[in-house]
């Protein structure tokens, strides 16, 4: 499946040129924003990694085996790419254990930065949010367009998409899900099945966001949305009075798209109407997913940038600067600016 089918239209127009994102992994840089005061003891050790052409889940196999632990013991809270340069916390339990010695794990491609303990280890999405600094090289763009382009992302914010690289190569990822789904199965393999399943329940939100978008309203409450604040999980309905509250147009409050899971959706109106419609047409996905008691949540359609800043070292070279909510993509924020040039690498940028 190409990029169209798997997260929809764009909402700022054609593309301003082209560029190369992550020529070298210092042109994607990553460093997770974690609004959590560690105790400084605890039978938790915190690790602060800085790791470079290493994904998240082959630095906790390393940290494991030089701290001695069975690999369910190192916690992350999310996800970072290979091709990039990262900085993200990871947590090892060690009841009633001193901290052990972890220099065999360190190399080029990891450096343990900084070790606190902890009584409480690291949880799945618990940092706030993701800074990024990135560096589009081989930029061939109108400049006057780019400038005008960059400024309307940062006031206007980008459909909140879930990036290609959640639906796998090719959208591999989504294939398989759907042939899961048509034969009533799932995998035994809990990491396989948790993919899969975050595979379908993406594809179902990006589907009603590509909608939202077509019709124009990704970015504006109507009556029997859920809306939500740009960092919380809770959602209110939106009558008349919610639809024409600032905090929309201040980029703080946003309306939703559904993560399907059980029942139907919590909206009402034309909005439930557009949901249960994709909920039909997708309906051994929806059906799947709500057959897995995955519990319907809640995502906002609309992606703030926050300090979006930028300059250009070179003529060709555009460097951005900005911070996104824990879960979100920058490669959607990129594709509202310019098509990328092939790299080569098969892995996407990713940030969770």
């Amino acid at each position: 499946m190409n990029e169209f089918e798997l997260l929809g239209p764009k909402a700022h127009g054609a593309a301003c040129g082209t560029a190369l994102l992550k020529a070298s992994a210092e042109d994607f840089q990553v460093e997770e924003v974690l609004d959590i005061p560690l105790a400084g003891d605890g039978e938790h050790l915190w690790l602060w990694v800085e790791k470079r052409g290493l994904n998240t889940e082959e630095a906790a196999r390393r940290l494991a085996k030089a701290a001695g632990v069975q690999l369910k013991l190192v916690s992350y809270a999310g996800l970072k790419d290979r091709q990039a340069l990262t900085r993200q916390w990871f947590s090892l339990h060690l009841p009633g254990k001193a901290n052990p010695d972890l220099n065999a794990a360190e190399d080029a491609s990891l450096s343990i930065l900084r070790q606190v303990r902890h009584q409480r280890k690291l949880q799945r999405g618990a940092h706030a949010a993701n800074g990024f600094i990135l560096r589009l090289t081989q930029l061939s763009a109108d400049r006057k367009a780019l400038e005008a382009r960059l400024q309307a992302v940062r006031e206007q914010g980008v459909p909140n998409y879930f990036g290609l690289q959640r639906f796998g190569f090719d959208g591999g990822n989504l294939f398989d899900a759907r042939q899961y789904a048509e034969r009533k199965d799932r995998p035994v393999q809990r990491n396989l099945r948790s993919r899969l399943l975050s595979a379908a329940r993406s594809y179902l939100f990006n589907q009603v966001l590509a909608a939202r978008v077509e019709a124009g309203s990704w970015n504006k409450a109507q009556v029997g949305d859920l809306l939500a604040f740009t960092d919380s999980r809770s959602f209110f309905p939106a009558g008349e009075a919610e639809c024409s509250d600032p905090r929309l147009a201040a980029l703080d409050v946003h309306p939703t798209g559904p993560l399907w899971g059980q029942g139907e959706p919590p909206t009402a109106g034309a909005v439930q109407a557009l949901e249960q419609d994709i909920g039909q047409t997708e309906k051994d996905l929806a059906w799947w997913l709500a057959e897995a008691d995955m519990a319907h949540e809640r995502r906002i359609l609309r992606l703030p940038i926050a300090g979006l800043t930028w300059h250009y070292p070179e003529s060709d070279i555009l460097q951005l600067e900005f911070v996104l909510p824990a879960g979100c993509f920058a490669t959607v924020v990129v594709r509202e600016l310019v098509d990328l040039l092939p790299t080569g690498h098969t892995d996407n940028p990713c940030v969770f």
